[in-house]
């Protein structure tokens, strides 16, 4: 039985003590470097800090990053990544809500500690590895008082109120769902996984825990290539990477700038993505280059561990098709609610997805308000405690019993005397040929569609008017060379509202 997560670390290190556990443009840590390394600095900070305390690191990802955070770990603390481009306002909240006046960073991140003027105590991680002698018999004794359900990270993330939400994860959490994980989708020793995602966003979760539990490797991209596929490209085929577990808009990036037509990077045998909906027309191109990979579309939240369905895709799809999210991992339950709280079963009708079972994590830090709207007691189950998150997405089931995302109940609008989710008009948009992606967004009581594709507003319109009804044709068609992205890989939506004033209406 795993009580704790640095327990995949040292089975992958006495297992392949030479092999790189990761690595990043510059430089690289083997198994058994990064477990001495980690011991080292823990022992340090367990002088200093209690366990389950939040520690925040003020870094960028890196092998330095990933040392720091599992010698976090065997302090008995939590990590909390503090992202160094973040606006101070920001980063003040994060810091207030965890109560801490300390975080750690290392001395090349200087000129971005001063941009935020912090006032608390700075521990620089050269400065703990100075005395860097393990203290076997104080980590033991953190490990041995320590629990399953205490805290191993914190994500803060904002949602949909606005402010930031620390997230907060249990070891037994991650234990759970990446056993799962890896044995579903054949994560072994043999994969090289190639990390997209901020180490602040919880898709770097999968990368990190799967790298560490089946003693894989983690090649860390440079977030900069994602501007430039060939880079990136030459960079996956350079690094040998078998796996990736991107961001929708990040495999996109590839896809939409015909990245494919330099360089195929035919080592990838595992294609996995969530956090929006696949365009059919990026996946099909994907496909068609890499015939023999496996393709999974992930779906949940941060406040779930990662995800709570998933699909496989084997099936073939159209332009305007839905690609399911498919069925619950195990040991998770995820199920429907309408707005009455009963339980939604019927192929076709809407509810809330909600999640329960061990991946539904300890609540918003600090937080007790927002945590007890969002984590409630499951209405269909008055008989004992159990914890259910409710997503705030809308769901149905298909006609095969698969789970199909419809829309956030954020997008889900009120327009003409209509309930209008804004998903499906950007599902009918996409299968217009010309329209390689699109983004709706409800404003000033317009429906304002964002595309890129070459294609006049006015044959956008004779397009729509073929699956949607007049009232879900949007107001205003406003072009775009290509969409404005997230830190976390979604379509920037505050970006996209900045381009709205004094676009022309385009009447239906």
């Amino acid at each position: 039985m795993m009580f704790n997560i640095l327990t995949y670390l040292e089975k992958s290190a006495a297992q392949y003590p030479d092999k790189i556990a990761f690595a990043d443009k510059d430089k690289s840590i083997t198994y058994e470097e990064l477990v001495k390394r980690s011991k080292g600095i823990g022992s340090q900070l367990a002088k200093q800090f209690s366990p389950r305390t939040p520690i925040p690191v003020f870094m960028e990802k890196s092998v330095d990053t990933i040392s720091l955070f599992f010698g976090i770990v065997y302090a008995g603390c939590f990590y909390v990544l503090l992202d160094t481009k973040q606006p101070k306002t920001r980063l003040d909240h994060i810091l207030n809500t965890l109560n801490v006046n300390t975080l750690i960073t290392s001395m090349g991140y200087d000129r971005d500690l001063k941009k935020i003027e912090f006032a608390g105590k700075v521990i620089y991680l050269e400065e703990l590895e100075e005395d860097n002698v393990i203290n076997e018999n104080s980590l033991m004794k953190i490990k041995e008082q320590a629990l399953d359900t205490d805290p191993l990270y914190g994500i803060f993330t904002s949602g949909s109120t606005g402010i930031p939400k620390g997230v907060i994860v249990a070891h037994r959490s991650v234990i759970d769902f990446i056993d799962v994980f890896t044995e579903t989708f054949g994560i072994t020793s043999e994969d090289v996984i190639g990390n997209q995602a901020p180490w602040d966003f919880d898709v770097s979760v999968k990368d990190i825990y799967s790298t560490i539990a089946t003693g894989a490797t983690m090649q860390i991209i440079p977030k900069q290539f994602f501007s430039f596929p060939t880079k990136l490209i030459d960079f996956l085929c350079e690094r040998e990477v078998t796996t990736i577990i991107w961001a929708v808009s990040a495999i996109c990036i590839i896809s939409t700038l015909k990245g494919f037509e330099y360089k195929v990077p035919t080592k990838l045998n595992k294609i996995m993505f969530s956090g929006e909906v696949m365009p059919v027309k990026q996946l099909n191109i994907w496909r068609e280059y890499l015939p023999d990979a496996m393709y999974v579309n992930l779906y949940g939240p941060t406040e779930i561990t990662c995800n709570c369905t998933y699909h496989i895709i084997k099936e073939d799809y159209e332009p305007g098709d839905v690609i399911p999210i498919g069925k619950p991992f195990p040991n998770e339950r995820v199920f429907l609610l309408d707005d009455e709280n009963k339980e939604v079963k019927e192929p076709g009708k809407k509810g809330e997805l909600c999640v329960s079972g061990t991946a539904v994590t300890l609540g918003y830090y600090n937080n007790s308000e927002q945590t007890q709207k969002a984590f409630t007691q499951n209405p269909l189950n008055p008989y004992y405690l159990e914890t259910i998150y409710r997503t705030g997405d809308l769901a149905y089931y298909n006609e095969n019993g698969l789970l199909c995302f419809a829309s956030r109940k954020d997008f889900q609008i009120k327009h003409m005397g209509h309930r209008i989710e804004l998903g499906e008009i950007e599902g009918s948009m996409e299968s217009i040929h010309e329209i390689k992606r699109a983004c709706c967004i409800f404003e000033n009581n317009k429906i304002h569609a964002f595309y890129d594709g070459a294609i006049d507003k006015k044959e956008i319109v004779r397009g729509l008017k073929k699956t949607l009804p007049v009232f879900m044709i949007p107001n205003v068609f406003i072009q775009v060379e290509q969409f404005p992205i997230t830190k976390n890989g979604k379509i920037d939506r505050t970006e996209l509202k900045k381009k709205i004033e004094g676009e022309d209406v385009v009447q239906a």
